[in-house]
């Protein structure tokens, strides 16, 4: 099952089909989030990890909850991010069990405290 969270002050636009975690990414790509973000403890990094950026350097646009049918290690979060830069992309990072350790910035930042 899906649902959508919004993370207050931040744009988004409303999206009421259910999709799946590959469906959702395949439009941010269409809407130009084309970067694959790794989230490292301290920052995200772009997949190839030529660039960094901290807390500073990103907003979050939006974010996409995905819940397994049948398994809860199949959770999933999705944020569709813009750095500073201009580049847009997208981070996907499971919660639950599979939730990785961030720093307190970065927590705050993709707002895991609340989203997990």
């Amino acid at each position: 099952m899906h649902k959508t969270e919004d993370i207050p002050n931040f744009n988004k636009k409303v999206m009421d089909k259910t999709d799946t975690l590959s469906g959702r990414i395949n439009q941010l790509k269409s809407e130009g989030y084309t970067k694959d973000f790794k989230l490292a403890e301290t920052h995200l990094s772009t997949s190839d990890e030529k660039n960094t950026y901290t807390d500073k350097d990103f907003i979050v646009d939006r974010v996409y909850r995905f819940e397994g049918m049948s398994n809860p290690g199949d959770n999933s979060i999705l944020y569709a991010i813009t750095t500073t830069a201009g580049t847009k992309g997208t981070l996907v990072d499971g919660y639950g069990v599979s939730g990785g350790q961030v720093s307190k910035e970065i927590r705050e930042k993709l707002n895991l405290s609340l989203n997990r």
